[in-house]
């Protein structure tokens, strides 16, 4: 894994190109972007971002065979997207390479784990690996160390990745539960934008609550999907709770503070899509998940936030560990 690839000009996916080239073990990093992307025309026009200056070892490609001539190819656009990316790379020769998938969400409307999403289209013999955990690009710049959780449903191609991309700024954990740290990654987002609206509204105290009792719902759909509900607690969903519901870089958050506020929000928050997602299954699959379906209610049916709110924790009173 010399040389790799990432897919994906954004902040994200450029700084996990520029981490893999000063703190991983690439010796070149191809940047390569499908939608020609104002970050990637950026990228090219400056060699920097609002986040970072490309080391000299990253290099940007136009070229889709140039990008996937290397073995490792690190993935970092819209979840939405991925299955459309994934139809359009089976036209290339992919068998034998490696493709970690760095971003968090459930593909809308089907609820798919974007690992699942990714395997549907790509009839090659490839290894898959995806990325979990707290982090932001903000901090990461300011040497704040963190720790993230690496899955595959492959053990070899799980360690293989770690051992590339360990280091003492980001320590990366072997996740035993690629089914449960996905939902419980992309089912974050949809937490953080809960979060943020309780900030809108100056309710942040009901943070705690928010923290306690969202693991539970997000634990029933980890088990409805086949994971085990534990992995709720581990860093792709609780251990990231500080980065996705509190921090002012967390995008998910921001769109949900702004959207209490009345104003709209210009990135890309992935737990909205994501939302649809749980929200369309819940309801096919009766699962209990009473904030979500608040969530989703405020906003895309424009219910009263206060009112739903105010409902969601004024519902019938019970002991705290009865059965969830």
């Amino acid at each position: 894994m010399k040389q790799i690839t990432v897919i994906g000009c954004g902040r994200w996916g450029t700084f996990l190109g520029w981490y893999a080239a000063n703190y991983g073990k690439a010796d070149t990093v191809l940047m390569y972007d499908l939608e020609r992307s104002y970050g990637f025309q950026q990228l090219k026009n400056e060699r920097k971002n609002d986040y970072l200056t490309l080391s000299d070892n990253m290099l940007l490609t136009s070229d889709i065979n140039e990008a996937l001539k290397n073995d490792f190819i690190i993935i970092s656009i819209s979840c939405q997207n991925l299955r459309n990316l994934a139809k359009q790379l089976n036209q290339y020769n992919l068998n034998g390479k490696t493709f970690l998938l760095a971003m968090k969400g459930l593909e809308e409307p089907s609820a798919e784990i974007l690992a699942d999403v990714f395997l549907d289209e790509i009839k090659q013999d490839i290894h898959v690996a995806t990325l979990g955990g707290p982090g932001h690009v903000e901090d990461y710049m300011r040497n704040v160390p963190s720790a993230a959780v690496i899955d595959s449903y492959e053990p070899t191609t799980q360690k293989r990745v770690i051992e590339f991309m360990q280091s003492d700024l980001i320590r990366f954990y072997a996740g035993t539960d690629i089914i449960g740290n996905q939902v419980g990654a992309a089912l974050k987002n949809v937490i953080g934008l809960a979060a943020g609206i309780l900030d809108g509204l100056n309710w942040y105290g009901l943070k705690g609550a928010l923290m306690a009792r969202a693991p539970i719902e997000v634990g029933r759909l980890i088990k409805f999907k086949g994971g085990n509900p534990a992995s709720v607690y581990g860093l792709a969903h609780l251990g990231d709770y500080e980065a996705t519901l509190f921090s002012k870089n967390s995008h998910n958050r921001m769109f949900g503070e702004l959207f209490a506020k009345g104003q709209p929000y210009q990135k890309l928050a992935e737990g909205v899509d994501t939302l649809r997602a749980v929200k369309a299954i819940a309801d096919k699959e009766n699962i209990d998940m009473p904030i979500c379906q608040a969530l989703y209610r405020i906003i895309f049916e424009n219910a009263d936030i206060k009112q739903t709110i105010k409902g969601l924790f004024d519902r019938p009173l019970k002991k705290e560990f009865d059965k969830a």
